[in-house]
Parts: C-alpha cells; structure tokens; sequence
C-alpha cells in the first residue's frame, strides 16, 4: 500500500494512493497514520478497509497538497556520512560505528511545501535520503530479525543549515532542526511494496541540474542494521522515523567554493519506489 495524508497544514487526514494512481480518502477508516496505527494492527486492518470500500471512497484532487505522510512521531533518528563518498566530500573519515543525530519533529512538512530558509542562515544545504518507519516497536533486535520491525519507507530531504551545524559548537541537531527542515513523502510505502531497500536509485536536482546521483546500495550502514543498532541505545518506537543518510553531492562538498540556496531555488529529489518532492525555497519572513 501507499499512504498518503493530505489537506491544510496541521488538519491532514489519511489517505492512500491506489495501484491504478488514484488517491482516495480514507478518513473513514477512522484511524490517523501515528504511534497507535502503526504499534497495534492498522496496517492489516487498513488493508481490510481497502479491500472492502476503497472502490467507493472519494477521490482526492491531485492539486490537494499532501502533508508528511506519518502523523508526527516520537522521535525522527538521523544517520550521518552512511554513504563513503559524501564522508569524503565533507572531509571527513568514514565511521566505524553509525553517527546518530536527532532532527526535531517539528521541523515536518509536506513533500512540495516551500522549504525556508532561517533567518541569518548562509549555509542552508539539501541531502535526499531513504527514510523508513518503525512498525513495532525495537529494543534489542537481532539484525537477522530487524526488517520485521520496519512499517515502510518514504523520501526525506534533511535539510541542513551547516553553520549552526559545523561551526557552532555542540550537537548537530540545531543545524538540522529548523521549520521546514523535514519533508517527508509523498507517500510511505509499505515494506511489501519495496522488496530490497538497498537497491534503490535516489536523486537530486537543484533549478534543474542533476547533482545527486546514487543507490542506496552504496550505504555503509543498512537498514537492517541501523534497526538492531539503534534499537540497543533506545526503543524504537511505532512511527518513528529514521533517515539513513545521503550520497554525494551536497552544497557542502561542491569545489572550489560551496553552494547554498538562496531564495528561489529549485530542489527536486526522488527515491525509486517512493515517488518524488519538490521545494522552492524562500527566505523566512
């Protein structure tokens, strides 16, 4: 299945997108995509209601704006440098160990809202990432076992002011956090639905220039692992979310002089499988 939400920010209602390309309502199903969906037995019970009445839900417009495709979760973990060349581009060695970040919740918004850029920031950067959604709960899960614990997987754009991250001291978590620094989706598709996470084409244009350009197969760290390494820190919790890093190809990393957005600019990214977003940035007001 591919799930959706959509409608005004803050009031988005679930929805999902249908094999024909149709997107429906499914506010009747009577159940947001959070913690609780996710922990109990949503997903079968979703696929029960679709099944039995998805062929008389309304349609939802394709001009209706999507909004992030979970409810927003506990916590969004981030993986940092799990693709060899961008440790490289950004100077710095490839990890032994998975490098963990937090991103605020906040910081969500739909795959096509703009994306804004924080007042008095200079360094505001793209990554497209494979994100996925923990399905049941994970504390100290066996790698053999981990996949189990995964609901499905989206697009995220971790958009990273890399000042605040880099320059400024402490954690990188400021420079990660900002309004608008977490679109997620289109949609989230079920794990039946992407049968091999590792062997995904991901990409990214900036105002139409092709400028990441990966698989997923290239991670350092797999999904399978991430899950059964994060889950011995802390519980990894139904609806979470966890982006799993990004290729080469960041403003950061551009020679001899780095790249930023400045307002206007255009970003499009996609991940096979999981469809595409689109931001254009503005300057915050």
């Amino acid at each position: 299945m591919k799930l959706i939400r959509f409608g005004k920010p803050g009031a988005e209602v679930p929805g999902l997108i249908l094999n024909d390309g149709r997107r429906i309502d499914a506010s009747a199903f009577g159940s947001d995509y959070d913690e609780a969906f996710f922990g109990g037995d949503g997903l079968e019970r979703l696929a029960a209601w679709a099944k039995a009445s998805a062929a008389a839900a309304p349609t939802v417009d394709a001009a209706v704006r999507l909004g992030p495709c979970v409810a927003r979760p506990s916590k969004i973990i981030c993986i940092g440098l799990n693709y060899s060349d961008h440790a490289k581009e950004s100077g710095m060695p490839i990890p032994a160990e998975p490098i963990v970040f937090f991103k605020a919740t906040s910081a969500m918004v739909g795959p096509d809202d703009p994306v804004v850029i924080p007042r008095h920031s200079k360094k505001t950067d793209w990554e497209v990432e494979l994100a996925f959604v923990i399905g049941r709960k994970a504390s100290y899960v066996a790698e053999a076992d981990a996949l189990s614990h995964v609901a499905g997987y989206a697009v995220h754009n971790d958009y990273s002011e890399r000042e605040w991250q880099l320059e400024r001291g402490g954690q990188w978590v400021k420079g990660k956090s900002c309004d608008t620094f977490a679109p997620i989706g289109p949609w989230l598709a079920t794990r039946d639905e992407i049968p091999d996470p590792q062997n995904l084409k991901l990409w990214l244009k900036l105002n139409g220039r092709l400028i990441q350009n990966s698989s997923t197969a290239q991670m350092i760290f797999g999904v399978g692992r991430l899950v059964s390494y994060l889950s011995q820190f802390m519980s990894l919790l139904p609806g979470d979310i966890v982006s799993t890093g990004t290729p080469p190809g960041v403003g950061l990393g551009f020679k001899p002089q780095p790249v930023y957005l400045k307002p206007g600019d255009v970003v499009q990214l996609g991940v096979e499988g999981l469809g595409e977003q689109t931001q254009t940035a503005v300057a915050c007001p």
